[in-house]
C-alpha cells in the first residue's frame, strides 16, 4: 500500500489527519481516489443513504456596506444609485412568501452599513417571531464586529440582546480564507480571522450555533485552505457549535478582484479533502449555488451529504454572474437520480420530511 492510499485508509477509518498530511492528499492523491475515500466517510457517518436539504431564503436586506471587499459584486456605497435598503415591512412580505412555501430558515445578511444600528434588528427579529414560525439563521460575524463598534458595545453585549431579540443561529459567512494574508489582500477591511472565530465562540458559549464556510480561489494557496480547515476542526473541538462545513468558489464576475472561474475538478477535490479532515464537523454541504445541480449532484460521491438550502432568493453570487436557480422539486429529483433519499431538515438537522 502506498503511502497515499495508506493515509486515505486511515482517514476512512477514523483517524485524525494532520495538516502535512492533508496537503500530501490535496498535491499527490487522485481526484477519484479522494473522492472515494471522501464518500466512504460520508457514508461511515451517515449510514441511512438520506441528502437533506433546507427550505429557505435569503433575504440581503442591504447592499450598502463600508467594507469594499475586492471579490464582492453585491456592495455599494451609500451616494450609489443602485444603494438600497429594505424595510421591516418588506423583509417581512418576503418571509411570508418563504412561509407559504412550506419554508422554515431565512438568512438575513447583508453589506456592513456605516449608519445601520443594532435596533433595526433587534426590533426586526421580534416582528419576525411575533408573525412566523422560522428559524433566524442571520448576521455572519463580520455584520456582528460592525454592530459592536457601531454601538461601542461588546461582541457578546450585541450576540445576547440579538438573543433575546430572536436570533437562533448565525451563518459562517465572512470566513473566506482564515488566514490574515490572504485576508489583507481580498478584504483588507474586514475582520481579521481572530474576530471570527472569536465572534463564533462566543455565540457557542451562548447556546447559539452556526455553520462554517470556506470562499476559495482568490489568492490563496493550497496550504492556506488547510490552515483555514484546521482552525475550523480546532474551533470545533473546543465548542462543538458548528452543524456544518460549506466549502464554495470564488465567482470572479464584476469584481475589481477578477481571475478565474474554479474548475469544477478543483472544488470536487477540496470538497473531497473537507471531508476527509474535518472529522469532527458532521455535515458537509454541496454548493449548487457557485456550482449549478450537475456538480451538486456529483458532489454527492465526494463527501457531501446535504443540498444546503432551496434559497427561495440569493443576490450576492447572482451579481457575480451564477445565477443557478433550483427549484425544491428538482433538488429532491438530483438527490433521487443520484442513489440517495432526499428529506427536508431544520436548520439543526432534525428531520421534517422525507420524500
Amino acid at each position: 500500500m502506498s503511502s497515499v492510499d495508506n493515509l486515505l485508509a486511515r482517514a476512512v477509518g477514523g483517524e485524525r489527519l494532520s495538516g502535512e498530511e492533508g496537503l500530501r492528499l490535496y498535491y499527490e492523491a487522485d481526484l477519484l481516489s479522494l473522492g472515494r475515500a471522501a464518500d466512504r466517510v460520508r457514508r461511515r457517518l451517515h449510514p441511512q443513504d438520506v441528502v437533506t436539504f433546507v427550505v429557505d431564503r435569503n433575504i440581503n436586506y442591504t447592499n450598502v456596506c463600508q467594507s469594499g471587499c475586492l471579490f464582492c459584486a453585491f456592495y455599494r456605497r451609500e451616494e450609489d444609485p443602485e444603494a438600497y435598503l429594505l424595510t421591516h415591512e418588506e423583509i417581512l412580505a418576503k418571509i411570508e412568501e418563504l412561509v407559504a412555501q412550506g419554508g422554515t430558515q431565512v438568512l438575513i445578511q447583508g453589506g456592513l452599513h456605516p449608519r445601520l444600528g443594532l435596533a433595526y434588528f433587534t426590533t426586526l427579529f421580534r416582528r419576525i417571531k411575533a408573525q412566523f414560525p422560522v428559524h433566524i439563521h442571520s448576521l455572519s460575524p463580520p455584520e456582528v464586529v460592525h454592530l459592536a463598534r457601531l454601538e461601542r458595545l461588546s461582541v457578546r453585549d450585541v450576540l445576547l440582546e440579538l438573543k433575546a431579540s430572536g436570533l437562533d443561529s448565525l451563518p459562517g459567512g465572512g470566513a473566506e480564507i482564515l488566514v490574515n494574508r490572504v485576508r489583507q489582500v481580498v478584504s483588507p477591511r474586514k475582520i481579521t480571522w481572530q474576530e471570527w472565530v472569536a465572534v463564533m465562540v462566543t455565540a457557542f458559549e451562548l447556546g447559539l450555533f452556526g455553520t462554517a464556510t470556506m470562499m476559495f480561489g482568490t489568492v490563496e494557496r493550497p496550504e492556506d485552505r488547510v490552515q483555514h480547515i484546521l482552525r475550523i476542526r480546532e474551533v470545533q473541538d473546543k465548542t462543538g457549535g458548528f452543524t456544518a462545513f460549506i466549502p464554495w468558489t470564488y465567482q470572479p464576475g464584476n469584481t475589481a478582484l477578477g481571475g478565474k472561474p474554479v474548475p469544477a475538478v478543483e472544488y470536487l477535490r477540496m470538497l473531497a479533502l473537507s471531508r476527509l479532515l474535518l472529522d469532527n464537523v458532521r455535515n458537509l454541504q454541496a454548493s449548487w449555488v457557485t456550482q449549478g445541480a450537475k456538480v451538486g449532484q456529483v458532489a454527492l460521491a465526494f463527501g457531501a451529504n446535504d443540498f444546503g438550502g432551496t434559497m427561495l432568493e440569493e443576490n450576492v453570487v447572482r451579481a457575480a454572474g451564477a445565477s443557478y436557480r433550483v427549484p425544491p422539486d428538482e433538488i429532491r429529483r438530483v438527490i433521487r437520480d443520484a442513489g440517495f433519499v432526499p428529506a427536508q431538515r431544520t436548520t439543526d438537522y432534525r428531520i421534517l420530511r422525507v420524500f
